[in-house]
């Protein structure tokens, strides 16, 4: 499989890749469907309701607490998936990452165009004027964070019941309907309006690498069911 992957990255000159949070499991961060994963969690709530806006206003501390647990992971470091793509974006081959992960991974690992469709835990800012806040303090508190000017901050991830970002969502519809080829991974394409983007996509190669069955899998020309990480290690070398 990766020497197919490796055929069809050489041919291709406009690569994008669509990932999730398969694509960092492997660096110690939890993904959301699996055994061990978020929604197996024994909570009286659902992850969809204390991850949502009304429960962000309704409820911040518990929100908070929820958050730090589960959705920091700030020592966490890329695996050979955020560094293989990197590599694919410096040899001119990748025009886009687009990712529904919050984390970081991607930046931390060297890749520049970034689309980030759900945001990221590192930028914070002040509900009420707006201030940048730092995500290390947020981690440490044991509170909800407030602002030197009084107003509660509010991570920029975009929260169940809010709207995607327009920008965000146009760049990233923009390079998946450019590309000769999309790589879709880690991903089980069931979270949208973002799993929908892959229907803009008319090049030449829809690649998915997941480890368990996706509703594009039909309309895939190949499928990997091995850990992304070692299937773009393997193919991009």
């Amino acid at each position: 499989m990766p020497g197919i992957l490796r055929d069809i990255l050489a041919a291709s000159q406009r690569v994008a890749f669509f990932g999730g949070a398969g694509v960092s499991t492997a660096s110690g961060i939890p993904d959301y469907r699996s055994k061990g994963g978020l929604y197996a969690q024994q909570n009286q709530r659902t992850p969809e309701e204390m991850l949502s806006r009304t429960f962000f206003n309704e409820h911040t501390q518990e929100f908070y607490d929820f958050y730090r647990t589960n959705l920091l992971h700030l020592d966490a470091e890329p695996n050979d998936a955020h560094y293989a793509l990197a590599e694919l974006e410096k040899q001119g081959k990748l025009t886009a990452v687009i990712t529904q992960n919050v984390d970081g991974l991607h930046q931390k690992a060297g890749s520049v165009k970034v689309c980030e469709l759900h945001g990221s835990v590192w930028r914070n800012f002040c509900m009420s004027c707006n201030a940048p806040y730092d995500v290390r303090d947020i981690a440490k508190a044991k509170d909800i964070p407030r602002c030197d000017c009084g107003g509660i901050v509010k991570p920029d991830v975009v929260l169940y019941e809010e709207p995607l970002d327009e920008r965000t969502m146009s760049d990233a519809v923009a390079a998946i309907a450019a590309a000769d080829t999309l790589i879709v991974g880690g991903t089980s394409l069931a979270v949208y309006p973002a799993a929908g983007m892959v229907r803009y996509f008319t090049g030449d190669h829809l690649v998915l690498i997941n480890q368990t069955p996706t509703p594009y899998d039909e309309h895939a020309d190949l499928i990997v069911r091995d850990p992304i990480d070692k299937v773009l290690r393997e193919a991009v070398g």
